[in-house]
């Protein structure tokens, strides 16, 4: 049975993974060192006060 590659230009997660606690975990100097690390940016939107 042949693997296909699924890319549909979308990042992937394996199902189960707590997003919060792996996706905000920071990477070790040894992980640095050899690239191994994502660099993650969080947005997010803070309407305090919509009428003004």
């Amino acid at each position: 049975m042949e693997k296909k590659k699924l890319d549909n230009g979308f990042p992937t997660i394996a199902p189960g993974i707590d997003d919060d606690e792996e996706l905000n975990e920071k990477a070790t100097k040894e992980e640095i060192a050899r690239g191994d690390y994502t660099k993650v940016v969080t947005l997010s939107f803070d309407e305090v006060d919509p009428s003004t």
